[in-house]
């Protein structure tokens, strides 16, 4: 019984959102930088020329309807308002030239704005 149920936990975490293996490592060494934060706090935020952006934050003070993620040394923390929005998101780390950076891949975003910092569902 608690097998189960744990494993239901864990498809219903991984739904939400999965972490590319490229991003272990940015995100370890993130929160080596700073020892007294509970997590990385990823979320949506209403900004821009589409209506949300994504954000990643140090988190401090997690609420109790938070969404806590542990996965390989990383400690991801999700708020209520986000989960829908992040729904099977993968976030990944990438490369573009001299650049480097956090990247979503999310399917729920039907479409981005010009120049791609913000988007609508």
């Amino acid at each position: 019984m608690v097998t189960c149920q744990v494993s239901l936990l864990k498809n219903l975490i991984g739904s939400m959102i999965t972490i590319n293996e490229s991003a272990y490592e940015p995100l370890r060494d993130r929160l080596a930088a700073k020892p007294d934060c509970e997590g990385i706090r990823v979320g949506i935020r209403t900004v821009g020329c589409s209506g949300l952006a994504y954000v990643l934050e140090y988190s401090y003070n997690m609420d109790r309807h938070d969404t806590v993620i542990h996965d390989q040394g990383v400690t991801l923390i999700i708020d209520e308002k986000s989960k829908t929005y992040l729904a099977g998101s993968e976030l990944v780390w990438v490369k573009e030239g001299l650049n480097s950076g956090f990247k979503f891949l999310n399917p729920n975003v039907a479409g981005e704005c010009g120049c791609g910092e913000s988007f609508y569902v």
